[in-house]
């Protein structure tokens, strides 16, 4: 597991504490390498601190620094420490749940290239982000698909795909449309993922992820191929909007702003 983490000193440890619970049958090693990429807090000394608990299951747990920020160089770095065939990466804000990284492995143990996640759950404190997430999670992308939110996991057939993770914005989007849909797995189990606290940082995430589809279409457009993007019909958003006049108010607010500013470029966090 490739797991990069910047300034993330709240939430590392509830992370490993949730992959170090994860039900686990044979005796295969786990591999888990933290990438404390620009950090000024103690991420990585929390981290480091949670070491015992793997240890103590035959597991291995890696705690990189780097001095320079940036998830992409984080990910190339744990990628070039990494030893297992299987590379799940996930985000530091992930709580997975038990049977996930099990059922994740048997999925991906297969000579076949494979990309698998699981399913998430979109999770929220304020009640405009509430509101958000009850819309977003009807979305189709989202309902349908394997979007790979905060989660995705590859074979060795599937990392062959490419090299080094290039210099974008959206690394999930560019990894999931590096699979045919029939590729690409949905597991049963479940994984919490939060998303950003408020009308201004929901705009701006949004309008980030909309530049990382734009940076792909661009730079990659022969993975467009490989998109299956299901139909948001407008009689589909008008029953949500009936069923849910707030959420879809506030939904459709955050769509519109993003419309009326220019796309950021650059990394920001989700939340």
């Amino acid at each position: 597991m490739i797991l990069p983490a910047s300034n993330e000193a709240a939430l590392i440890a509830q992370c490993l504490r949730a992959l170090c619970a994860s039900h686990w049958s044979d005796t295969a090693p786990v591999e888990v390498i933290v990438i404390a990429n620009g950090c000024r807090d103690d991420t990585a000394e929390r981290a480091r601190a949670e070491a015992p608990a793997f240890a103590a299951r035959g597991w291995a747990l890696t705690v990189i620094e780097r001095a320079e920020g940036g998830k992409l160089a984080a990910l190339n770095a744990g990628d070039a420490a990494a030893r297992g065939a299987i590379r799940i990466y996930l985000d530091a804000d992930v709580t997975v749940s038990p049977e996930l990284l099990a059922q994740i492995r048997d999925t991906l143990s297969t000579e076949a290239p494979r990309y698998a996640s699981g399913r998430v759950n979109i999770t929220a404190r304020g009640w405009i982000s509430r509101a958000y997430a009850r819309i977003w999670r009807q979305v189709p992308f989202m309902a349908q698909g394997v979007p790979g939110c905060g989660v995705f996991a590859v074979n060795a057939s599937g990392r062959a795909r490419w090299a080094r993770f290039p210099d974008i914005i959206s690394d999930d989007t560019f990894v999931r449309l590096s699979f045919t849909p029939d590729e690409r797995i949905s597991v049963p189990a479940s994984y919490d993922w939060p998303i950003a606290e408020g009308f201004g940082n929901l705009v701006r995430v949004r309008r980030r992820q909309d530049a990382g589809v734009t940076q792909i279409e661009a730079r990659y457009a022969a993975l467009l191929q490989n998109d299956d993007k299901a139909p948001f019909p407008t009689a589909r958003k008008l029953a949500m909007a009936l069923r849910d006049p707030l959420g879809f108010a506030v939904y459709a607010g955050v769509a519109l702003a993003v419309r009326l500013r220019p796309a950021a470029s650059g990394w920001s966090r989700g939340r």
